[in-house]
């Protein structure tokens, strides 16, 4: 696990980038041994700035911090969240998905398998002293709304594809309502959590927690395997997901 000076430090290397300063961002990260790339999607065209382990790139070893990538070509105004990429199949696909589909879109992305590591160890949406979670404290000191991606076994709830909920707190009902009206219109069975109980909802959440107790807009979005691993289904959800970040990117 990083040590509480080495989240702070990767935070502040991130905050750089959302401000703009790359240079400064590369000095404050390589302090320890993280860098910063810009990317040009080759699907939207977009510029974005990679914040990831420097060993990644020079066959080290993978301390398993995460990366960030920041749009560099709008005003940062929406967060998408991938706790549990590889261990919720496809949700790190799916959050390339959305990120790129709008602008102004931050992704923070974990770096390590859930089960990665003794008990809960790298299961950051349960965790607050991850590069994950600090990161995301930090965007939310920024007022960015966000959403959380997380999968689900099919046979864990059956009668639903997905379930939509604004985690521990109420400030993102209006949202929920968006997202699963659009979901439904994809075609998806929804477990809406403003309207009734449903599992998986994430109440204990940390990111929701922050979020609740800061009054943000936050969305813990879970979607079944047989979503997640159908590709035309993975669309139908970006789009659907796309049409709130872009009532987040314009508000």
């Amino acid at each position: 696990m990083p040590t509480e000076q080495e989240r702070l430090t990767v935070t502040q290397g991130v905050a750089l980038v959302l401000d703009g300063d790359l240079e400064g961002a590369r000095a404050r990260l390589s302090e320890v041994d993280f860098g910063v790339e810009s990317l040009t999607d080759a699907v939207s065209g977009r510029r974005y700035a990679e914040v990831a382990d420097a060993a990644d790139r020079t066959d080290g070893a993978n301390r398993g911090w995460g990366r960030v990538y920041v749009d560099l070509g709008a005003k940062p105004s929406w967060i998408v969240q991938v706790p549990h990429p590889v261990a919720d199949q496809e949700t790190e696909r799916l959050g390339a998905r959305v990120l790129r589909g709008t602008p102004g879109g931050v992704m923070v992305l974990a770096g390590a398998h859930r089960t990665a590591g003794e008990g809960d160890a790298a299961d950051v949406a349960h965790r607050t002293d991850s590069v994950f979670h600090s990161v995301i404290d930090e965007l939310m000191k920024r007022r960015l709304p966000g959403i959380q991606l997380h999968g689900f076994a099919n046979e864990s709830f059956p009668e639903f594809d997905a379930v939509v909920s604004t985690g521990a707190g109420d400030r993102a009902v209006s949202d929920s309502k968006i997202l699963s009206r659009e979901l439904t219109e994809e075609g998806l069975e929804v477990c809406r959590t403003y309207a009734r109980k449903c599992k998986l909802s994430g109440k204990s959440n940390e990111q929701g927690l922050v979020a609740a107790e800061e009054r943000l807009r936050f969305l813990h979005v879970e979607l079944a395997r047989r979503i997640r691993t159908d590709d035309d289904r993975l669309n139908d959800v970006t789009e659907a997901i796309r049409v709130l970040t872009r009532r987040w990117a314009e508000s």
